[in-house]
């Protein structure tokens, strides 16, 4: 990979299982949490009695020197040197879309190889430590446990957590988790481990000898005992559903690991091969660096009827769960590779919508703040904070591409009632909305906001792709003439004088990325067509800075999700790459190292706010459509 990662992604399993290195050398910096805090594991090399870190820090150990760095969809693997060895570490989570076991399963691997450089003996261990902040919120927050743990006499270890259990005690925003367990182990040769405690930190450590090939591997885990608070229902990950131990968990992942990485390789080399050919080689590196990302901002449960709920954290923006124009952008990754967890993304909505609790007559905004998702918890559920147009079109483009990538009406055929309500509001208020916030709720309110508009066309659109699945042809004719006459009276007034389009009908001389345009050219259904939307994009290009095309002309700030879909919408791939390579740029030269942000400023190449968002998803979108 030629991308300078800004985040090296090197254990990413949920929103609260994940660990980064925040420099692109992994052994300069202590590993953190997304959020920023600090999430400490390290490797040491020890050679001779000599201590040399491989990855994360330890003031007092040498490094070794980093020569090269490579990162694919799930593994991330860097070589070290010194004068005597090369050391090889390779983390890989095998976050798998299509095995929704191992996509859940709380395990993830370091393997690491060992060749000696000067022909000489030496005596080599390898020695990698876990610290108390992966199973606090802080340092120091309360006591913790120590054990030590072996597994069917081949896998030697320690686990740790709080003394004090309480799971799903809190939610939040960039929170860390407090409960459940923390494991480190190895099957390999002549394994050891011990504790310390350094700069006020307690840590386990699991140290082994190398095996005739040089070789050692460790596994990291977490058991969260319970994974999400539903309606007052406290549920488990899918991984355990059937009651396995974590500890049989981690056994599995051991006899496996061979599988999984020849299914991981394979997986990742055909979404590096396809994207090349949708995008270019740029925008398929953007693509193998987002994805673990993406899985690792959701968590996968089964409510008490075994249905799928996949339910996004909204990472450094509010926390909330399951939040809709979240899932929303998201969706192109996972109608790629697994449409049922764009199912598992709108069941809570749907559950939520229908209850006495929600007394609306457009779709909620979110189910709760993550993991407790006992109903939304946005702007205190003011009207005034709601986003009405917005999430019924979201809901209604999200259950029409359920339909088109299953060729199947079944699952909108359970919540034809309420997907017809939202479209009796999208008709009301849709043509040109009022004072409302939208997903891009950063910039305020905003009345006559022309893409919201676009969202309550494609709305109404999809909803007659659904009617014509179905047979119900004069339903879906009168869905399609809604559409078609609110797109007549945007196109008679959205147009400028310049014949490029406003950010409001009232306000000329403006503009702003129309990335709800997209689906009529992913459906086909050519409310505006592929020469108006040619148009777009080449005025577009007038406005873009450094590092992309701004949102809008409010600000020099842009989104990467909508900066892709805009781009998609292009006829040709040499358009689209002109609109990923600032993109490009921008991640691989930004000072703002974090897990990849959404928003950021096209002028200076820093983050605004947001990270480690599941909306990444949507950088897939071109990947998608081909």
């Amino acid at each position: 990979m030629k991308l300078r990662p800004p985040s090296v992604p090197l254990i990413t399993v949920d929103p609260y299982f994940t660990v980064w290195s925040p420099c692109e050398t992994i052994n300069y910096q202590t590993t953190e949490h997304w959020s920023g805090n600090t999430n400490c594991i390290y490797g040491v090399a020890v050679v001779d009695g000599v201590k040399s870190n491989f990855f994360g820090y330890h003031r007092n150990h040498k490094k070794l020197t980093q020569t090269s760095l490579d990162i694919d969809a799930f593994s991330t693997t860097a070589v070290m040197e010194n004068d005597i060895i090369r050391l090889t570490a390779k983390f890989t989570t095998p976050v798998l879309l299509n095995d929704l076991y191992l996509l859940t399963r709380p395990v993830s691997y370091l393997d690491v190889n060992v060749e000696v450089k000067d022909g000489k003996e030496h005596d080599i261990k390898i020695d990698v430590a876990g610290s108390e902040d992966l199973c606090l919120m802080r340092r120091g927050q309360m006591d913790i446990t120590r054990e030590n743990i072996i597994i069917n006499d081949t896998l030697t270890g320690m686990k740790m957590g709080a003394a004090e259990q309480k799971p799903l005690n809190k939610s939040g925003d960039d929170i860390c988790i407090d409960w459940g367990y923390f494991y480190l182990l190895t099957n390999g040769k002549n394994p050891t481990t011990y504790e310390d405690n350094f700069e006020g930190r307690d840590y386990i450590h699991t140290v082994c000898r190398l095996d005739d090939n040089g070789n050692a591997r460790f596994f990291f885990a977490y058991d969260d005992i319970y994974s999400m608070e539903y309606f007052k229902k406290p549920l488990k990950s899918y991984w355990n559903k059937d009651g396995k131990t974590i500890e049989e968990a981690i056994f599995e992942a051991s006899e496996d690991y061979d599988a999984c990485l020849t299914k991981c390789n394979s997986f990742s080399q055909k979404l590096y091969a396809d994207a090349v050919k949708a995008g270019g080689e740029k925008y398929a590196e953007i693509l193998l660096l987002a994805y673990r990302q993406v899985i690792a901002a959701h968590k996968l449960v089964l409510d008490e009827n075994g249905e799928i709920l996949y339910i996004s954290k909204e990472c450094y923006s509010n926390g909330c769960g399951g939040t809709v124009d979240v899932s929303y952008p998201s969706t192109p990754l996972f109608l790629l590779y697994n449409p049922e967890l764009v199912k598992g993304m709108m069941r809570p909505i749907y559950k939520y919508a229908i209850s006495d609790a929600w007394t609306y007559d457009f779709a909620p905004h979110d189910v709760g703040q993550y993991p407790l998702l006992n109903g939304q918890v946005y702007g205190n559920n003011e009207l005034k904070y709601q986003m009405p147009v917005e999430e019924c079109g979201n809901m209604l483009c999200m259950e029409t591409n359920v339909c088109i990538r299953e060729n199947s009406t079944a699952f909108a055929e359970k919540h034809l009632d309420i997907l017809e309500k939202w479209c009796d509001y999208l008709i009301k208020y849709g043509t040109d909305p009022g004072n409302q916030l939208c997903t891009d709720d950063f910039a305020g309110h905003l009345a006559h906001n022309c893409n919201l508009s676009l969202k309550a066309i494609t709305g109404l659109q999809g909803m007659s792709i659904i009617m014509k699945m179905m047979g119900n042809s004069e339903k879906s004719v009168y869905y399609r003439n809604e559409a078609e006459k609110m797109a007549k009276i945007w196109k008679d007034t959205a147009i400028d004088e310049n014949g490029c389009t406003k950010l409001a009908f009232d306000q000329p001389n403006t503009y702003s990325m129309k990335y709800n345009m997209v689906w009529d050219k992913v459906w086909g259904t050519n409310l505006f067509g592929q020469e108006f939307m040619d148009n777009e994009l080449r005025d577009n290009k007038k406005h873009f800075n450094k590092y992309g095309m701004p949102l809008d002309i409010r600000a020099d700030y842009t989104k990467s999700d909508w900066l892709v879909w805009v781009a998609s919408m292009s006829s040709n791939k040499e358009t689209f790459e002109e609109f990923i390579a600032p993109l490009w740029d921008f991640y691989n030269e930004t000072t703002t190292r974090v897990p990849l942000t959404d928003w950021y400023d096209t002028v200076s190449g820093k983050m605004v706010s947001f990270k480690h968002r599941s909306v990444q998803g949507g950088l897939f979108m071109r990947l998608m459509m081909d």
